[in-house]
């Protein structure tokens, strides 16, 4: 488990202790001219500090040359039928060669990506929607062996781009939890019965090699990245947390099975710091069952209360689904599902009673991750139509996140340049989102800050950053030691983003 130790702490804490008051006029005077030039523009973000990234699926993060690399790699084979990656090739067929080749062949080699991603993607008879989900079908047997060196590259691109955190959804139960759930079943009027049964048939044993796994992916992480021999290379310094994701497209016994085993790993292994439900929303069997996933998490949140939950919800459009099927989803996972944070979020307005759920969400505070580039090249949302001016008009926190940068070809600056372009940010907003970041975090530990203005620190580090309680509440914090290393990396940064 990656930790803040005293040695680390020490290189940030004579820069950490600062005003949060907004930059003076004239810097942001500079930022707003940068506004004319989004290649400038671009260059001060990629430099800009911007805290975590709190919603990025790994297998959808990795971009498709490392998929194809990967699977040259491991010998597996290219089904150019289909544009997918399979694990042998037929000596009899003509569209199917050695991955090796295909890395060698750029006709291939492009059409893989342009059917791995959203790269060039025109809607005709297939749409946007269903282009970006079944391309995970097509690339999922290259992560075989692979994934911690995709974690990897993950914190490579995050440490170029100055982020300092990631929670990455990375981790399901996989075959044998949902062999268990169909085999046990599901008795939806007695969930703890279903429990019970799944414990005695073995549920904890499945658990303890889900931790096991989590083991291997961080060793495969940390070997790539040398980070026994140098713990602070930029990459090294970027704190990797895991989320747990449920497949709720599955038969409901399975969702049960995957929920309660990914809330007792959550309790178990502070690595994985949060459960989440995957897969589109708009499925027969996400909308079906939606309440009743509500309820699973309900019941298992009573088991393991400790253990934190952020859910995809609202990310529908109208004509995606019914009317109704608008109106309820993030107000379950709120009030149901017991959801600390929202992904995408986007048909909160169709919700009924949408304005009380806004001050609702403020009130809590229920902090939403909002992911432009991924709204809008699968649902088609963008710009005036996309709410995240709303969720900032009604005070509720934001964050930027990347969802899916890999298949989107995006990355975080990105999201971030066009988040400025489209809604006139200011630099003071930016820094406010960059610190949501790590405030709605669900890394271990209080804030660094007393309140929610980003103004002050907390007690212990009133009376400066070498103040004895100051360097004890640091070293006992994972997220206020993260958040006193943003504001060391914001203060470096503004001395020098004008002058180059």
């Amino acid at each position: 488990m990656q930790h803040f130790s005293p040695r680390l702490l020490g290189a940030f804490l004579l820069a950490a202790f600062l005003s949060a008051a907004a930059p003076p006029p004239p810097f942001e005077q500079q930022f707003t001219q940068l506004r004319k030039s989004p290649p400038e523009l671009y260059a001060f973000l990629l430099r800009m500090p911007k805290g975590g990234d709190l919603h990025n699926h790994l297998a959808g993060a990795v971009y498709a040359e490392s998929f194809i690399r990967a699977a040259a790699e491991s010998n597996l084979c290219v089904d150019k039928t289909e544009w997918k990656i399979t694990a042998t090739c037929s000596l009899t067929s003509p569209n199917q060669e050695p991955a090796r080749l295909a890395n060698q062949a750029n006709p291939t080699f492009n059409a893989l990506i342009d059917k791995f991603s959203m790269r060039d993607f025109v809607p005709g008879r297939e749409s946007a929607h269903d282009h970006f989900f079944d391309s995970f079908a097509l690339f999922s047997l290259a992560d075989k062996g692979h994934a911690g060196e995709f974690v990897a590259e993950l914190a490579r691109r995050a440490a170029d781009q100055n982020e300092s955190y990631l929670e990455l959804m990375a981790l399901s139960g996989g075959g044998p939890v949902l062999n268990l759930g169909s085999s046990i079943g599901l008795d939806q009027q007695n969930l703890a019965k279903t429990a019970d049964d799944l414990r005695a048939a073995g549920l904890p044993a499945l658990v303890s090699a889900l931790k096991d796994g989590v083991d291997n992916l961080e060793k495969q992480r940390r070997d790539t990245l040398h980070c026994d021999a140098e713990p602070s290379s930029a990459p090294c310094r970027v704190v990797v947390r895991y989320v747990y994701q449920v497949l709720r497209e599955f038969p409901k016994e399975q969702v049960f099975a995957q929920t309660l085993a990914g809330f007792a790993l959550a309790s178990i292994d502070p690595r994985v710091v949060a459960i989440n439900f995957v897969q589109p929303e708009d499925g027969i069997n996400s909308m079906r069952d939606y309440h009743l996933h509500m309820q699973m998490i309900d019941f298992a949140k009573h088991l393991y209360p400790n253990v934190h939950i952020t859910l995809h919800a609202g990310e529908l459009v109208s004509g995606l689904v019914p009317p109704e099927g608008l109106r309820f989803h993030i107000r379950e996972a709120i009030e149901l599902g017991h959801a600390e944070r929202i992904g995408h979020g986007v048909d909160i307005m169709y919700e009924t009673g949408s304005e009380q759920l806004l001050k609702q969400m403020r009130a809590k505070p229920i902090a939403v991750e909002i992911a432009l580039t991924s709204n809008d090249v699968i649902l088609g949302v963008k710009g005036n139509n996309h709410p995240f001016p709303i969720y900032r008009k009604y005070g509720v926190p934001v964050v930027l996140v990347t969802d899916d940068e890999g298949v989107n070809r995006s990355h975080l600056t990105q999201e971030f340049q066009r988040a400025v372009l489209t809604y006139d940010l200011t630099y003071a907003d930016l820094k406010q989102i960059v610190r949501n970041s790590l405030e709605y975090s669900f890394l271990i530990g209080p804030s660094y800050w007393s309140d929610a203005t980003y103004r002050m620190p907390v007690k212990p580090c009133a009376a400066g950053p070498h103040s004895s309680s100051c360097k004890a509440f640091l070293s006992s914090s994972d997220k206020a030691a993260a958040q006193a290393d943003l504001e060391q990396r914001f203060r470096e940064f503004e001395a020098n983003a004008f002058h180059r």
